[in-house]
């Protein structure tokens, strides 16, 4: 067990209640399934129309399918819905139109393809969510303004079950958990790779943010950022079984960015991860200098990590994008305690 850590333990409670707030996915097996076929154009309207449809308890997209998705998909207020994806669905890259088109969030300047939000929602089938990355990649290295949007966001959604589904391409973050409660992911491969001279950026795999009883497990990350990052409010995380290759970490943070905002992660678990091939393990993050809001940093637990060829195993950095003179003149107000970090 390395030095840094407090007196508090990880509470028996607090891993129970994982178990609790798991949700379980929908009965299959009900009347109302409403399969997709492509159209040749947009399919973002018949796959919107049939997910809002009441009397499609299951929204299936076959083997072989390809849904092509060339304008936003708005699906909060979903409930009590299964969407089987077996077959692919395919953001376009029209970067023009998605410019102008995406959903918009203030919180570092995000935007995103697809909202899924509302209450028992099971997204699963084995098939594949395909972001279209590569032009994105090209298109950044010339203009680095370009946003970027998340290939999936769960928004406002409680008792949602994602598993064995297989995501690429994202042209930015992989998964945005945002304002999110009972929240589980499983089974799933992840992977954000370049076939040209540039890099595929910011390619989080998953980032949570003001949500609440987050479960990710068992699952394949091949990408260029954060394999996990727990951001603003994320509170009573559990991450297990992770293999992260290409990483900058399972991160906390980056906290403190805004001022006048308070940010708390609390009750984090990170546990059985394979990091390879990455810049960093396990980190926390927070902003300091000038104007910087603050935070708290309490009770997580980094356990079981294994690493291969990682520049920094352990890094704790108060003085996130912040030059040495402004860190020192200003100093954090992200406050950590009781963190572990166990063999």
């Amino acid at each position: 067990m390395l030095p840094f850590r407090a007196t508090a333990v990880l509470s028996v409670y607090f891993l129970a209640s994982f178990a609790a707030a798991t949700p379980s996915p929908l009965d299959a097996r009900a009347s109302g399934t409403c399969t997709l076929t492509s159209s040749g154009s947009d399919d973002a309207p018949a796959f919107l129309k049939a997910v809002a449809d009441s009397s499609c308890s299951t929204v299936a997209i076959p083997a072989g399918t390809t849904l092509s998705i060339q304008s936003k998909l708005n699906m909060t207020g979903t409930l009590d819905k299964h969407i089987n994806v077996q077959g692919t669905v395919k953001f376009n890259p029209d970067i023009d139109y998605w410019t102008d088109n995406s959903f918009s969030f203030d919180f570092q300047d995000q935007a995103a393809f697809w909202l899924l939000g509302g209450k028992n929602i099971v997204l699963d089938g084995g098939g594949t969510l395909d972001g279209s990355g590569q032009a994105w990649y090209d298109e950044f290295a010339k203009h680095s303004s370009t946003v970027r949007p998340i290939l999936f966001t769960i928004f406002q959604a409680t008792n949602v079950t994602v598993q064995n589904i297989r995501m690429i391409n994202g042209p930015e973050w992989i998964n945005f958990v945002n304002e999110g409660q009972d929240i589980t992911f499983r089974n799933i491969s992840i992977s954000a790779v370049s076939t040209s001279k540039n890099a595929a950026k910011n390619t989080d795999g998953w980032d949570i943010f003001r949500s609440d009883n987050v479960v990710i497990a068992d699952s394949n990350i091949d990408n260029g950022d954060d394999c996990v990052s727990f951001k603003p409010n994320a509170t009573n995380i559990l991450v297990s079984n992770l293999s992260c290759n290409g990483s900058h970490g399972i991160s906390v943070g980056s906290l403190g960015q805004y001022a006048g905002e308070y940010d708390i992660v609390q009750n984090v678990l990170a546990t059985n991860i394979r990091m390879s091939n990455a810049q960093n393990g396990a980190r926390i993050k927070a902003w300091a200098g000038k104007g910087v809001g603050a935070g708290l940093v309490k009770n997580i637990t980094f356990d079981g990590f294994v690493e291969s060829n990682v520049d920094n195993p352990v890094v704790i950095d108060q003085c996130y994008m912040t030059s040495a003179d402004d860190c020192a003149k200003y100093p954090s107000n992200t406050y950590i305690q009781d963190v572990w970090f166990n063999k």
